[in-house]
């Protein structure tokens, strides 16, 4: 009886010693884990970091270079006909987008989702001054039109997406 006795304790000793074993080892497995994971996000941001402040800062590049005041001045040609420089200022905004389009994977969905609809909120606003023009204005006219419709604007939809862009890249630090 005392042998049995003695092998329950012995057991219960055992199975409480592989317990307290078992218990400590996951404990550390779990705070390894955690702390590779930490690293690993780091690491992470490391690399990405600096590509994703590169395409932030692209990103609001295309906005001011599409900025109906900008776009505008830096496009003008005079003595070319409206619907001419209309088309020349849309194929502009085309190519500008189509050169930042990668960007996207380094900004968020809603901050790419804002500079689309500004480059298209840019285009409508060039569409309906140049809708309003008469066939035979010039692109002084039209670029007259377009900045007059710009400034009656509170901001335009560059400036927003600008905005934005810059509260969404200053919370990534």
């Amino acid at each position: 009886m005392t042998e049995v006795i003695y092998l329950i304790a012995l057991l219960i000793s055992s199975l409480s010693i592989l317990f307290v074993v078992v218990f400590f080892v996951k404990k550390n497995q779990s705070v390894e884990q955690a702390i590779l994971i930490t690293e690993l996000k780091k690491q992470r941001q490391e690399f990405f970091l600096p590509n994703r402040v590169e395409a932030y800062q692209r990103a609001i590049l295309f906005l001011e270079r599409i900025n109906p005041n900008s776009l505008v001045m830096r496009m003008q040609n005079p003595g070319l006909p409206a619907p001419m420089f209309q088309a020349l200022l849309l194929k502009t905004i085309r190519e500008e987008y189509d050169h930042n389009v990668a960007q996207q994977l380094f900004i968020s969905t809603m901050g790419w989702k804002i500079l689309q609809d500004s480059k298209e909120e840019t285009i409508k606003l060039i569409n309906i001054a140049s809708g309003k023009m008469e066939e035979s204005a010039d692109s002084l006219a039209l670029s007259s039109f377009i900045l007059s419709l710009a400034g009656e604007l509170d901001q335009l939809p560059t400036e927003i997406a600008i905005d934005f862009l810059k509260k969404e890249i200053q919370s990534l630090f």
